[in-house]
């Protein structure tokens, strides 16, 4: 095991000193973060670590032994954002189906319904997820959202609507769901209608 990564880091060419850096320290920042997360996180979490790492080389410590701490420190930060992540989204799946006057539900029945919706959120398409993400966590209005997606605030306004109407399908697809043989509403109530 070295004590630094390069004999004389001004002259070493960033390609080199990288692939250096990486084969010195991939295992055992692997291992660290295995120890926190799992095996398919970990090694997301270590390719992240590591594109820092490439970006930011100038910043990471010559000697090995500190370069390991920068990048375990580094990997711890990313782990957590990423839990961060997941639990915005496991939220922004009860803030868009919460309904104001449902009784209170025991921790079992919000344990399966937490359950149902990290399902039903993980079949939605990744443009559904954007869309209903922008309203839900990053608490933007729908004219902002639009913006930020490109597109007029009917648009946004209707990608919405079908996004949160393909959640609460995927909601009515679970499996001993009082809802699943009750179609899904297919608009606005009608009004007066004729006989």
């Amino acid at each position: 095991m070295t004590t630094s990564r390069a004999a004389d880091p001004t002259t070493a060419d960033p390609d080199s000193a990288f692939r250096e850096l990486f084969e010195a320290t991939y295992d055992d920042l692997l291992l660290f973060v295995e120890r926190r997360a799992y095996h398919a996180v970990a090694e997301d979490v270590v390719a992240e670590t590591f594109l820092i790492a490439w970006r930011r080389l100038d910043e990471v410590p010559k000697p090995l032994g500190e370069a390991r701490a920068w990048l375990f420190t580094v990997a711890r930060n990313v782990l957590h954002n990423r839990q961060r992540s997941d639990q915005r989204q496991q939220s922004l799946a009860l803030r868009v189906l919460r309904e104001p006057d449902a009784p209170n539900s025991t921790e079992a029945d919000l344990a399966a319904t937490r359950i149902d919706l990290m399902k039903a959120w993980q079949r939605l398409s990744s443009a559904d997820q954007e869309v209903l993400t922008l309203t839900a966590i990053e608490d933007l209005t729908g004219p902002q959202a639009a913006q930020v997606l490109g597109i007029s605030r009917p648009a946004f306004s209707l990608r919405l609507l079908r996004a949160r109407r393909r959640l609460r399908q995927h909601l009515g697809q679970r499996p001993n769901s009082e809802a699943t043989n009750v179609p899904a509403p297919a608009g606005p109530s009608r009004r007066g209608g004729s006989a």
